[in-house]
């Protein structure tokens, strides 16, 4: 079958323009693995490869991370994957509301980078698996909004080696308060914002004001109509913070069916009593889980779909992407949206919402 794709590709390849042979040429191809259950956005040949892992059931991350990838791969150059959480009796679409599958997850083994956007996922072993073994290498992480709390093993009804990764586990080890806290820095805290009704303006934190993350950031760019998270201050160990969210006051009405519930970058009335102290809302540090080595993370609370129509944002997680992966960031990255992109406005979902929609992972290419 290996050697049949191989045969197609070379075929297809041999029908092209020398324009179109020259783009095969410098590409992963996608035909070689086709596969239902992920995406994949090829990139150069010579460029890192990076898993993007979806599966949050409010803020949709089946929309981000697609959007993310194409930006990432056909503006830069990497080679991305998306996988997404799904129920294994209806393969390829996507639902977010089940919480025990996503397939794929062994494209980790040898990937450069993993960016992960997940919500309470109890995963079985023989997932779970090719994330630790990830973290044991060291590898970057980029952790986006609910990746602080992206595991929760309380309620399974199956046996798990991984239950030291829960947003809940108490221990009086490294894992205590699980991966959100040992690995990205920080597990689910609060919203300190007022969640559907207060939108969050990023701006540097003191003495970040030059961090590579933040090149070619306009003031007030980087701007989301999801609410600011709660962290305990000071963030843990070698913690850095790149940005601080402000709480701003919505000056309009609230309309659901906005994708942005009737929040604008162009609200300015600050929430006195919630910025002070702001809340981190990105920031650098390393991580160590046992037996694995040393790496660099990257994570962030802010990062919605609907976050990702904000240019500064998009920026602030491509330049992270370079960062993490030791190479030097651009001093104005690309960043334009790619495709026809309409974002949902966060919201959880009933099951039923989701066996109506059908949406198939495709689609989201």
């Amino acid at each position: 079958m290996k050697l049949f794709k191989i045969l197609c590709l070379v075929l297809l390849i041999g029908s092209c323009s020398d324009a179109q042979k020259s783009r095969q040429q410098t590409v992963v191809a996608e035909t070689i693995q086709p596969d239902k259950h992920w995406l994949i956005f090829p990139g150069q040949v010579d460029k890192p490869q990076i898993v993007l892992v979806s599966g949050d059931e409010e803020y949709r991350s089946e929309e981000a991370l697609p959007q993310m990838a194409k930006i990432l791969s056909q503006q830069h150059g990497f080679n991305c994957t998306v996988l997404f959480a799904q129920d294994p009796a209806l393969p390829g679409v996507v639902d977010p509301n089940y919480t025990n599958n996503i397939p794929g997850l062994a494209q980790l083994d040898h990937a450069d980078m993993m960016i992960i956007f997940t919500r309470f996922r109890a995963l079985p072993d023989s997932q779970m698996v090719h994330i630790n073994n990830y973290l044991k290498t060291g590898k970057p992480v980029l952790g986006i909004r609910t990746a602080t709390h992206a595991f929760k093993f309380n309620d399974i009804d199956f046996e798990s080696a991984y239950l030291h990764y829960g947003n809940y586990y108490e221990s009086e080890d490294q894992w205590h308060e699980g991966f959100g806290r040992l690995v990205l820095g920080e597990k689910w805290i609060s919203h300190h914002g007022e969640h559907g009704h207060q939108s969050t303006r990023g701006v540097p934190a003191p003495g970040a004001e030059d961090h590579p993350i933040l090149n070619g950031i306009e003031e007030g760019s980087i701007w989301g109509p999801t609410d600011v998270y709660g962290v305990r201050l000071p963030l843990p160990g070698d913690s850095s913070p790149v940005l601080l969210g402000q709480v701003i006051n919505r000056a309009g009405e609230r309309d659901d069916n906005d994708p942005l519930l009737g929040m604008r970058p162009s609200d300015s009335e600050l929430s006195a009593d919630q910025n002070d102290p702001m809340m981190p809302i990105a920031w650098t540090k390393t991580y160590q889980i046992p037996e694995g080595k040393s790496g660099k993370v990257f994570a962030t609370t802010i990062g919605s779909s609907t976050d990702l129509l904000s240019e500064g944002t998009r920026r602030m997680m491509v330049n992270a992407v370079f960062w993490l992966l030791d190479k030097d960031v651009p001093d104005q990255a690309q960043v334009d949206i790619v495709g026809d992109y309409q974002p949902s406005r966060f919201a959880f979902q009933d099951d039923a919402y989701w066996d109506e929609k059908a949406l198939a992972i495709h689609d989201l290419k």
